[in-house]
């Protein structure tokens, strides 16, 4: 009998924001795949269903069609934390069949088999937030695991999961390339390297495998004399610019247009930095366009540890390199910079010169040094709809009712800041 997978979202997701406006928590990247394509990986027989936040729903159902979304038909089901980041050693040590168990690290939910009435009582629960008391009385077994609560963690731990990633990925398969189908193309450790179907790769471009992997997905454009530096990602449909530089711990999209030089930074679908300019340690959701000469900082001249705005408030990250975390459909203006940690809402436009504050609610429209004010709503979803038409992507009526749903959720952001709504 196939087991059931319940990916859920827990409490803690607030912690994740702006990136979790627009998608449950498992749908982050962090490595090559997200962490609902790490969980299908290690459980391959399994069938996974998804929990998320009432709000989306909708727009979950479209996006996933082979997928149940905040339903269940089963007798027993394991559920997993949308935070966590799974692999085969998290599969041995907490299998889908078995009897009922709790599984969990500092007093938080990594994962739960449950059955029988136990079962029937969550199922009445499907459209609210998992927390540790919705599985009490289950038999509790502390567990290692890694649980994303942050986003400056994905970029943490992202070169070690682009490394167990690829080995995930081509365990058991033959030699990834040969340098030989690319003429006049340097490939350092081709062993390391796996490049797909329709890829095409310019004379002068260096990819160098020697300290990591390198995975080029299907039809990504390497432009000539750009230079990728392993472990990184490059995902499919990808356009890699003329003299790009990419350094380690990168993972870029599917679908973007990148440039300029990037260092430990994850970009999501469709969005853009295409021209000169530097991303350092930085998280970008989809649909994010950065002007040419856009510039992050992401090391205190003091080199101490880096604060984070977390749903507001500063955070003490306790890295010594944080860079700027933006939020799906925002765009910046050509030679915008930003401070070291800055968080940028999602929907949100930044330009002017000088260092915007380091906490842009989402929905905001302004220049640094200035006051901001708010996006109007339909403005917003009249350029969304621009800019995904552009990609052969409609933004869909499910998609528009999340898009005012989150320009509501985030009116008290605008207005602790004093901005006019």
């Amino acid at each position: 009998m196939t087991s059931t997978i319940c990916l859920f979202e827990d409490i803690y997701h607030p912690n994740l924001l702006p990136l979790v406006y627009f998608r449950p928590t498992f749908n982050l990247r962090c490595g090559i795949l997200s962490l609902k394509e790490k969980v299908q990986l290690a459980y391959p027989d399994a069938e996974v269903t998804l929990h998320c936040r009432t709000y989306m729903a909708d727009y979950m159902r479209l996006r996933n069609p082979g997928h149940r979304v905040n339903e269940l038909q089963t007798k027993e089901c394991l559920f997993i934390n949308g935070r966590a980041v799974v692999d085969a050693a998290f599969a041995k040590a907490i299998p889908a069949a078995g009897g009922d168990a709790l599984f969990v690290k500092d007093d938080v939910v990594v994962a739960a088999r449950v059955s029988g009435a136990k079962l029937k009582n969550l199922r009445a629960h499907l459209n609210g937030i998992f927390s540790i008391s919705d599985f009490d009385g289950l038999p509790v077994h502390p567990v290692q695991a890694t649980l994303i609560s942050y986003p400056w963690e994905l970029i943490k731990h992202n070169g070690g999961q682009l490394r167990s990633d690829f080995a995930a990925l081509r365990k058991g398969k033959k030699a990834a390339v040969a340098s030989r189908k690319f003429p006049g193309v340097h490939i350092l450790n081709p062993k390391q390297v796996f490049i797909g179907e329709g890829a095409r790769i310019k004379p002068g471009v260096v990819i160098d495998a020697e300290n990591g992997p390198v995975y080029i997905g299907k039809n990504v454009q390497v432009m000539p004399f750009s230079t990728i530096i392993g472990p990184a990602y490059i995902g499919d449909g990808t356009v890699v610019k003329v003299g790009a530089k990419i350094y380690p711990d990168c993972s870029i999209g599917p679908v973007c247009k990148v440039g300029g030089e990037l260092e430990s930074t994850i970009m999501h679908s469709y969005s853009n930095k295409q021209h000169d300019g530097f991303l350092g340690h930085s998280y970008l959701g989809a649909w994010v366009n950065c002007g040419a000469g856009t510039v992050t900082s992401d090391l205190k001249n003091n080199y101490s540890s880096v604060k984070v705005y977390v749903n507001g408030e500063p955070v003490d990250s306790g890295m010594q390199f944080v860079g700027v975390t933006i939020g799906d459909h925002s765009k910046t203006a050509i030679n915008s910079t930003f401070n070291t940690g800055t968080v940028i809402g999602v929907s949100s436009n930044v330009f002017g010169t000088g260092f915007p504050p380091k906490y842009v609610p989402s929905f905001s429209w302004g220049a640094a040094g200035e006051t901001f004010t708010t996006y109007n709503i339909e403005k917003a979803l009249s350029v969304a709809s621009k800019v995904m038409v552009r990609r052969n992507i409609d933004l869909t009526e499910p998609e528009e009712k999340l898009f005012r749903k989150i320009f509501d959720l985030t009116g008290d952001e605008r207005r602790k800041r004093g901005m006019p709504l």
